[in-house]
């Protein structure tokens, strides 16, 4: 488990299934996939399709849940981009608009910076998301992350193209 405060990340457990199942696929157009890649389609699925893939969640060690209160929120998560050159990428998702803007993302994914470069031999983390997506490049920045990439009308949403953007951190960066 992992703290500050109030907020908490910790493995994901049986009883959060209904909380994330109902955050990330009972409905067709969830808020936060307006800007979570929202040019990539996403599926609604029912709670017994979603149990299908139970095991992604239980006991994983690629994503935990974020905790507020006691009560789940959101996920952070990781995967490998490639692993032999430990390229990863990490990822978060905020299924409640009420805790947008206050700071909370930003201390989650620190906290969950952290974790990663203590427990996995990494040189460099980050993720990927969109120019649309402002509120994530900045969170980014708070952390001391640097833009690595720019790929330029790459993404195409609601009749227009936008940029993907890459932002990274490498060890020796998180350590100072």
């Amino acid at each position: 488990m992992l703290k500050d405060n109030e907020l908490v990340l910790r493995p994901v457990m049986e009883h959060d299934l209904p909380v994330i199942w109902e955050g990330a696929f009972s409905s067709d157009t969830p808020e936060w996939k307006r800007w979570d890649a929202p040019y990539f389609p996403h599926h609604k699925k029912t709670y017994e399709e979603f149990l299908t893939k139970k095991e992604q969640y239980l006991n994983a060690q690629d994503v935990m849940v974020i905790e507020i209160h006691g009560e789940v929120y959101g996920t952070v998560t990781y995967y490998w981009e490639h692993e032999p050159s430990k390229w990863l990428e990490m990822g978060i998702t905020f299924y409640r608009e009420v805790h947008w803007g206050k700071g909370y993302g930003t201390r989650a994914l620190r906290l969950w910076i952290g974790h990663l470069f203590d427990t996995l031999p990494l040189v460099r983390v980050g993720y990927t998301t969109w120019s649309g997506n402002h509120r994530m490049i900045r969170v980014g920045e708070k952390l001391g992350m640097q833009m690595e990439a720019r790929i330029r009308k790459v993404r195409f949403h609601d009749g227009q193209y936008f940029d993907s953007i890459r932002m990274g951190m490498l060890r020796e960066e998180w350590i100072r």
